[in-house]
């Protein structure tokens, strides 16, 4: 289901960035002293945990919804989504005035279920495989001729996805590294190309979890290798990357490592705890990444993307959990 159908370069992201700029937040950065002196390093958050739907799939889906000329548009979008893209193509639509239709895993968060149905959007529910997500979504296309917005395997929504980075390197310009999670690739290609065009000895790297670990696997072996995902708490991250991200990300990005499940949901509420704002697993996970001392930042200046805060508070993965405490401890 590739929708990639031409460069994408920071000439494209800046374009997204006016297209979308009314609609969206600049979300702030925000620093902690305390995960200063942990990480042994300078780290900037990106917090796209305060961004409109919750997460950083605002930008991507708003720049696609809004870049289809009218006639199109009228027709309505369609995709298939764990959430947060759901939410934000949902939104995108009730901004312009079009029909939206967004499939999702039966097992879907409630929060996220119940904010896609807010914004006016028709929810269709499938099993939790991503095959079924991909012929209900079809499905869905052949009767109401709807336009699929592809969460990661779209040139506007990864041209969306950038813009994130090219704020944060607006807003701190020498940064050394700059970290994020890999789910499908959206969020990392259009990253990779803003920062790498914009500060070409920035490193980028991605994570994810050892559980869903099919990107640092094709990273490794030059090629796509499709994984049967085991369960992580991440549940954004559970998709295998997109053929024309992986393109992306083989010309620039520098690494990709792995972290625990542990990991994460230490590094989760770490970062709760520390600088008092929610963030969900999978934004969590570049910072696992750290704590697991899996990156080399010692003295660099890194950025770190915090890709959304849609949580179920009824489940938060520490609950339950005897006598564990953040490494890190609480406040900044």
């Amino acid at each position: 289901m590739v929708e990639v159908t031409k460069t994408i370069d920071l000439a494209t992201i800046f374009a997204a960035h006016e297209r979308i700029r009314p609609h969206i937040h600049r979300t702030p950065v925000l620093t902690s002293e305390r995960l200063h002196k942990s990480s042994g390093a300078s780290l900037f958050f990106k917090c796209e945990n305060f961004q409109k739907v919750g997460a950083f799939k605002a930008r991507g889906a708003t720049n696609a919804v809004f870049a289809l000329d009218d006639a199109t548009a009228r027709r309505g979008v369609a995709t298939h989504s764990s959430g947060n893209h759901g939410a934000a193509v949902a939104r995108a639509a009730r901004l312009r005035g079009v029909p939206a239709h967004i499939v999702m895993p039966s097992n879907s968060a409630k929060v996220k279920i119940r904010a896609i149905e807010g914004y006016g959007a028709q929810v269709v529910f499938c099993e939790p495989t991503e095959n079924a997500r991909e012929v209900t979504c079809a499905e869905v296309i052949n009767k109401t001729g709807a336009t699929l917005i592809h969460s990661f395997e779209n040139e506007h929504v990864i041209a969306g996805q950038g813009t994130a980075a090219v704020e944060l390197l607006e807003d701190v310009p020498e940064l050394d590294v700059i970290i994020c999670p890999v789910g499908g690739g959206g969020l990392l290609s259009g990253t990779a190309i803003a920062a790498k065009s914009m500060r070409p000895q920035i490193k980028v790297i991605a994570v994810e979890p050892e559980n869903a670990d099919d990107a640092a696997q094709s990273f490794r072996a030059g090629r796509l290798i499709r994984t049967e995902k085991k369960f992580t708490i991440a549940d954004g991250l559970r998709t295998n990357v997109g053929t024309p991200n992986f393109a992306i990300i083989q010309r620039y990005v520098d690494d990709i490592v792995t972290v625990s499940e542990e990991a994460i949901i230490m590094a989760m509420r770490t970062i709760w705890e520390t600088t008092k704002i929610i963030i969900e697993p999978s934004a969590a996970v570049p910072y696992a990444a750290i704590t697991e001392d899996k990156i080399d930042i010692g003295g660099k200046r890194v950025g770190i993307i915090l890709t959304g805060g849609n949580v179920d508070l009824d489940k938060l993965p520490w609950m339950g959990i005897r006598d564990q405490k953040s490494e890190d401890g609480v406040g900044s």
